[in-house]
């Protein structure tokens, strides 16, 4: 693995990767020694902002802050701190994308830039690192290598491909399948799950036709099901905080959906748009994989027969694995996704499935490390009001013809799939989904119809690993198993996510706005 490693490294010259570097601290320079835009500063006092969640007993922004900070700051000063935040934010994905520096160096210079800046109290930069969703991240990557340790992926492998033969197959009735099932499951658990039994049959097509490697192949499979799962996200409001998130805002504007109206207006958009990406991952990839006549069944069920019955560790991890799914389905309100990991974790380690050191070799503390920054740039961006800027910034550029009918749908739309790439998809809800409906409200379009395109697009993160934690996992999975060669690399999901991006969005404005949705009764 060190030696992929390296090689993967030598790829790149050096001189290349100083660009970027250079790049990033230019402009975060320029960020932080020019003065905050006026209507940065004029937010600050602003009295009661429409996507901002104020502290208790505070009526603005500045108080808001300087009552988390324990401070006496000018509305101009913290300004400036929610400017030093967007530059933060910029500059942590311009080097997470390019590999310019190592992904751990990133992550810590996030958390040293929020010190150093003091944009939030000391005890709550550590918190910010430590939430739900980077205990969930390392706790899926510490289970998925206990799964495949065991052989537990290839007999899993056996009941989830076992109908399908070929890249057609794959392509066009596992991802759309997976697609809705992600509409209603934990999508992470899903890739979690899929990513180590994918890259065992990679490995078994490639040596049963005497390949080194087929990357195409590696792609297609792991990238497949992450921007399938991703677009299924719209499912369902189980599907993810995000969809919750706007649950809750409909409700506040006295517009309640129920979880049957919710799938009713979304799963034609879940159908079509994981056709759609089967169909996009086919032609991109599918038909540059050097493998030929793969049966997928065929693999898993001569390797299963080669293992025989179930061994001890197998069955541990599968009750393992088993509790942890039902602990997500059924008491997610109650311990989050990560509890239920970290406990699985825990179990592991006491029946002897994986040990300590198999931990600390086996899963990429970077990427661990990459969503904790990710999370504290969340928290940071909220609390200054960066991220309510950048939403209303965004709406702020539409002409007046796009600020209302069907054309506000496609801008809040295009804006929130920008956006979700750069911060998590709960975020993004939260940040452009109250500015959205307030202009609903105002142009009288209905709050559902902004609320959906809002929350559908907030699904949309493909182009970069930081968008959802799918991403990470497919990422931190694309290694051979035997050679230890890294097959996806950051720059894949920028080649491959953009069109897949354009594709959804393409998709919920073509089919869904302007299309079925035209023919629905709206209450």
């Amino acid at each position: 693995m060190g030696k992929a490693q390296e090689d993967g490294n030598r790829q790149q010259p050096r001189h290349l990767k100083r660009i970027p570097t250079i790049l990033a601290a230019g402009f975060f320079l320029f960020m932080v020694l020019t003065p905050p835009p006026r209507g940065l500063v004029a937010m600050m006092s602003e009295p009661s902002p429409v996507g901002y969640r104020l502290q208790s007993g505070t009526k603005t922004i500045t108080g808001s802050v300087n009552k988390v900070l324990k401070a006496d700051l000018s509305p101009e000063e913290i300004a400036r701190k929610a400017k030093v935040m967007i530059a933060v934010l910029f500059m942590a994905a311009l080097l997470w994308a390019t590999e310019a520096i190592p992904l751990g160096a990133t992550d810590l210079l996030v958390g040293a830039l929020l010190y150093l800046f003091f944009i939030l109290p000391f005890d709550t930069i550590s918190k910010a690192y430590m939430q739900d969703a980077v205990f969930f991240i390392f706790g899926v990557l510490t289970i998925a290598l206990g799964v495949g340790k065991v052989g537990l992926d290839r007999r899993i492998g056996l009941l989830m491909l076992s109908g399908i033969r070929g890249i057609k197959g794959f392509c066009f009735i596992f991802l759309p399948l997976l697609a809705i099932a992600a509409g209603f499951l934990s999508e992470h658990a899903l890739i979690a799950i899929l990513a180590p039994v994918l890259l065992r049959a990679y490995r078994l097509i490639c040596d049963a036709q005497e390949l080194e490697r087929d990357r195409p192949l590696a792609l297609m499979l792991l990238l497949g099901i992450c921007f399938a799962a991703n677009q299924g996200g719209p499912g369902s409001p189980a599907a993810g905080g995000r969809n919750a998130v706007m649950v809750g805002y409909l409700k506040d504007h006295g517009a309640p959906i129920s979880f049957g109206q919710w799938v009713f207006y979304s799963l034609p958009f879940v159908l079509v748009c994981s056709l759609a990406v089967g169909a996009a991952i086919y032609l991109m990839l599918g038909r540059r994989v050097k493998s030929r006549n793969i049966n997928f069944s065929q693999f898993f069920r001569e390797e299963v027969q080669k293992l025989g019955p179930m061994s001890r560790g197998e069955i541990t991890m599968a009750v393992i694995l088993a509790l942890v799914v039902v602990l997500w389905v059924a008491g997610s309100k109650q311990f989050g996704l990560g509890g239920p990991c970290v406990f699985g974790v825990v179990l592991m380690l006491i029946a002897g499935t994986v040990s300590w050191k198999d931990i600390q070799l086996g899963v990429r503390f970077d990427v661990v490390g990459l969503y904790a920054a990710a999370c504290a740039m969340g928290v940071g961006l909220k609390i200054t009001g960066g991220s309510l800027w950048l939403a209303r910034s965004a709406i702020d550029l539409l002409p007046p013809s796009l600020r209302g009918g069907d054309s506000l749908l496609l801008a809040t739309s295009l804006f929130t799939a920008t956006m979700t790439n750069f911060m998590s998809d709960g975020a993004t809800v939260a940040s452009v989904g109250p500015v959205a409906l307030a202009m609903a409200s105002v142009s009288g379009v209905h709050v559902w119809k902004v609320g959906f395109a809002c929350a559908f697009s907030s699904s949309f993160a493909n182009m970069l690993i930081v968008g959802t934690p799918n991403n990470a996992i497919a990422y931190v999975s694309g290694e051979d198993p035997r050679t230890g060669e890294r097959l996806v690399h950051l720059k894949d999901f920028l080649l491959y996510g953009i069109p897949v991006t354009l594709i959804a969005c393409l998709t919920l404005w073509l089919w869904t706005i302007l299309g079925y949705w035209r023919w629905m009764n709206w209450p």
